[in-house]
């Protein structure tokens, strides 16, 4: 990878390029945590402005081939705004341009459809809220039915309507998207999402009877926890931890 890349040029502010470098590190950690779907699937960034101008990466590339400067800008269209060698993936347009085009509250979008994500979400009940992570999404999804691969205008608005005021959106026998006010609160919370699929999951494989939470302890769980991402710093505490043990064991495998 050519060190070029993670040097900020004179015509990136360094607002710009604060944030292409904590996109970058959010690709690096997504493809850490293994959570990535080969070359597919998508994180983006909203930039400053009134424009709703969004970072998204380079189709093609692995997830840890992802850079600061080789991440495309783009407008909602999906159309690039500055040359690159690479495009964009087209599945991915129409549903982050819907999210940015649609909800000022959300400035960083991350999809994924892991095998646990993929299973819950094939399931006719969705998430389940009786485990300490499916608890923190209570009355926080909405859901999507699926419409086949996300490449058409005319869905965008019927998907907004599905995310309603959530932050996650279920794409039905598909996958899910995750939309916060910042990157690192995304993370956070695709990282809850993605617990919360591994233990229903792993319920679901057990015999015997789940024990039920009440719906108001989970309504309870759900409120702090987005109190605590939004209000307390939380979030940007546990990705900056998890850049830290991401890059330590890079350079202890070196």
């Amino acid at each position: 990878m050519n060190r070029d890349e993670f040097i900020q040029p004179a015509h990136i502010n360094d607002e710009e390029w604060a944030l292409r470098v904590q996109l970058a590190q959010c690709y690096h950690l997504v493809d850490w945590f293994g959570w990535t779907e080969a070359i597919f699937n998508h994180i983006s960034a909203r930039l400053p402005g009134p424009a709703h101008h969004y970072l998204v990466n380079p189709f093609g590339l692995n997830y840890t081939e992802v850079t600061p400067l080789n991440l495309l800008k783009v407008d909602l269209h999906g159309t690039k705004l500055e040359p690159s060698a690479y495009d964009g993936n087209p599945a991915g347009f129409a549903l982050h341009s819907a999210v940015h085009g649609a909800r000022d509250d959300i400035h960083c979008l991350i999809h994924t459809h892991t095998t646990p994500i993929s299973a819950v979400v094939q399931k006719k009940r969705g998430f389940t809220h009786d485990d300490f992570y499916g608890a923190q999404l209570y009355g926080r999804v909405g859901y999507h039915t699926f419409e086949g691969i996300t490449l058409f205008d005319d869905e965008k608005a019927r998907m907004i309507d599905s995310l309603g005021s959530n932050h996650v959106l279920v794409l039905r026998n598909h996958g899910i998207a995750v939309g916060e006010s910042s990157i690192d609160k995304a993370l956070f919370l695709l990282w809850t999402v993605q617990r919360a699929a591994e233990n229903q999951c792993a319920a679901g494989a057990l015999g015997g009877e789940d024990h039920p939470l009440e719906d108001g302890i989970a309504a309870k769980c759900a409120g702090l926890t987005a109190m605590l991402i939004r209000e307390s710093g939380f979030a940007s505490k546990f990705f900056d931890a998890m850049v830290r043990k991401m890059s330590l064991e890079r350079a202890l495998a070196w």
